[in-house]
């Protein structure tokens, strides 16, 4: 397949997921047999200390999508396997999303159509209307998260109800520019790049989706130390720039 050829590149980092991504890859796979236009699955994995990677691999002899691996050691955090796999994605569209199938491969569709539209990056939002909860997180986790997202919103010069929402569309040139200015390496890469878009002119659309929340999550920030650290990454953003 020419890489001129590719419409969408699907990129997902992973870390220590090998029971996980088998389902999330049997799932996104079916859906892009499905389609008309070519497509790639990239799998990076950020410092797995199990056999995510060769699990991955497995699914690239299996189907008819190109899957490719990505590894690297040690573990650098979700920021940098996302910007990593953008940075080597080659479809005219790269999009990302998590590993434990939270926003099923349906809704790709809304995300594309917005990129072909004209957007330059198009955001999965569980905060708007249309959107659909179908496993809710606990009161705590969703409470810290709302006012987190207003601080955030308010520092950063940023009005989106939600930006963690791991699914998210480029176009190849957006992808190129945002995931190369990118700095941060964290979970909180997310409003890293939406101020960066914001900054650089870009357009961004948001749209519903279906969600639910995922136990055992590789990302934990369950105590004081964690929170804090969310907070100070956040107000990292417009200094490191």
């Amino acid at each position: 397949m020419e890489t001129q050829q590719l419409l969408l590149s699907v990129v997902i980092p992973a870390y220590n997921e090998h029971d996980r991504i088998v389902p999330t890859l049997k799932h996104t796979i079916a859906y892009l047999e499905k389609q008309r236009y070519a497509s790639e699955v990239i799998v990076v994995s950020d410092g797995s200390r199990d056999n995510t990677a060769t699990v991955a691999e497995e699914f690239d002899a299996q189907t008819g999508i190109d899957v490719r691996v990505l590894e690297y050691h040690p573990n650098r955090g979700k920021g940098y396997a996302v910007r990593y796999g953008m940075l080597r994605s080659n479809g005219r569209i790269a999009m990302f999303m998590d590993a434990d199938y939270a926003v099923p491969m349906a809704y790709c569709q809304k995300g594309m159509e917005l990129i072909a539209a004209g957007h330059d990056v198009a955001i999965a939002s569980r905060a708007i209307t249309g959107a659909d909860i179908q496993a809710q997180q606990n009161v705590l986790r969703k409470l810290s998260a709302k006012i987190y997202t207003l601080i955030q919103n308010l520092y950063l010069g940023i009005s989106y109800p939600d930006t963690q929402c791991g699914f998210k569309f480029f176009s190849q040139e957006a992808a190129q520019i945002l995931f190369g200015q990118q700095k941060l390496d964290s979970v909180i890469f997310d409003p890293e790049i939406l101020w960066l878009a914001k900054k650089n002119g870009h357009k961004v659309a948001q749209f519903p989706v279906a969600w639910r929340h995922v136990a055992d999550s590789r990302i934990q920030y369950d105590s004081i130390r964690k929170s804090i650290f969310v907070f100070q990454e956040m107000l990292r953003i417009p200094r490191i720039h």
